[in-house]
């Protein structure tokens, strides 16, 4: 990519009035770099900075700044937002990426300035940045003295605010950067259930259970309990099988059945499923990263729920959406149908109708799941006793919660808790 490839995408017009906005809100400049590392846009009044001019009154300086900024666009495109580092010379810089569509074009730059005040290991370890550039203690001293001190937060607000500018004030379209950003999130998410099962030492379901729970969300179109339920089982299957693409493939084969068969069930037409689900398949045989796999699965449940939005049924879930809200907020209260059918403004009889025949389950079966799936977690995850977790999760007797518990986990909860614990 040339210096001059952002300027196919973008003109140095809107790159001055994206400058001019963003000077008035903030107070400073932002320049342009391609995604090399090399400048191709300053405004035209830009201010100097003596910092930055001591920095590049060298070859050296001027070569680490370029690598500097190509290493904090490569960041930002990675994460698919703006990207705030200390550059090599010790001094705050914000990075907001550059794209347009698929295209990589570079990125904007804001900053020249400090996070802290100045003090003497501040001063210590940025004349140690500049050894080989200059060794002016004093001269160094007078241009940190220069620079304004910004607090983090407003420079988090400066690099959101120069990102709105930017995709705002310009025809530029960031599809790219929300595609890296959504990786990013569900990559974050995955991890911190990684890190919570390895904590609880143990897997609170199993792969059987994840697709009953995900077929139950998929067929009432609830795409953000599903999302939680889709990321807390890829993160059962890598840790069982780190690293292994291949076995995360054949899950992920197996569980797009499984969804599409939820789908038919929800109301979508046969052969619209079939349709997808060969598109599916020549999708996922040709990714090859286990973070594009993650994403791939979860924009495929995304589109079986919309799917669902899509038939004649939706109205039906639409109805019975503020049903399963209400229980999974309420279920540790003593909660009857005429409770839910209230929040669902439908008559209890019209509810308990069509709730069994989107879900495949009773409302009571409903409640039932969500209280022993709360209590299998506070089984695993704390030192509570059973009969604690049996009230905390609804339950007024512990003779009854146990016998419900052991019909649908195969075990007494002292059992449960007790093989699980020692499997770890």
């Amino acid at each position: 990519m040339n210096s001059e490839k952002m300027f196919e995408h973008i003109s140095r017009e809107e790159l001055e009035k994206v400058s001019k906005i963003f000077s008035k809100h903030f107070g400073e400049d932002i320049w342009a770099s391609n995604t090399f590392g090399d400048t191709v846009f300053t405004p035209e009044k830009a201010s100097a900075v003596e910092f930055c001019e001591i920095v590049n009154c060298s070859e050296q300086g001027r070569e680490r700044c370029r690598k500097q900024r190509a290493d904090s666009i490569r960041m930002s495109m990675e994460i698919g937002q703006p990207y705030i580092t200390i550059c090599h010379a010790g001094i705050l810089l914000g990075c907001v990426p550059v794209v347009d569509e698929d295209t990589q074009l570079g990125g904007l730059f804001f900053g020249k300035c400090l996070c802290e005040n100045v003090c003497q290991s501040l001063l210590k370890d940025i004349t140690k940045r500049l050894k080989g550039i200059s060794d002016d203690q004093g001269e160094i001293l007078h241009a940190l003295l220069e620079l304004p001190n910004t607090p983090p937060r407003k420079i988090h607000s400066a690099s959101e605010k120069l990102y709105d500018i930017l995709y705002g004030e310009t025809r530029l379209n960031p599809k790219m950067l929300h595609w890296q950003r959504e990786l990013s999130r569900q990559q974050a998410e995955i991890g911190e259930y990684i890190a919570e099962q390895k904590r609880l030492k143990n897997v609170s379901s199993t792969p059987y259970e994840y697709e009953k729970k995900l077929m139950n969300k998929v067929r009432i179109g609830d795409k953000t309990q599903t999302r939680e339920i889709l990321n807390c089982m890829l993160a059962s299957i890598m840790l069982k099988s780190p690293g292994e693409l291949n076995v995360l493939k054949a899950r992920l084969l197996e569980l797009i059945s499984v969804l599409s068969r939820a789908a038919a069930e929800g109301g979508v037409d046969i052969d619209i499923m079939l349709e997808r689900n060969l598109k599916n398949i020549t999708q996922l045989i040709d990714v090859s990263d286990q973070k594009e796999l993650c994403a791939w699965v979860g924009r495929a449940t995304d589109d079986f729920i919309e799917l669902v939005h899509d038939t004649a049924n939706s109205r039906k879930i639409s109805q019975i959406r503020p049903a399963t809200e209400y229980i999974d907020q309420h279920y540790k209260q003593q909660i009857t149908l005429s409770d839910v059918a209230k929040a669902s403004h439908l008559s209890p009889s019209r509810l308990a109708h069509i709730f069994k025949e989107e879900t495949g389950m009773t409302i009571v079966d409903y409640i039932t799941q969500a209280r022993i799936e709360q209590a299998k977690n506070l089984l695993l995850s704390t030192n509570m006793n059973c009969t604690e977790i049996c009230f905390d999760v609804g339950y007024n007797n512990q003779s009854y919660f146990t016998r419900t518990f052991k019909e649908l986990v195969g075990l007494t909860p002292r059992q449960f808790r007790s093989v699980n614990r020692s499997n770890s």
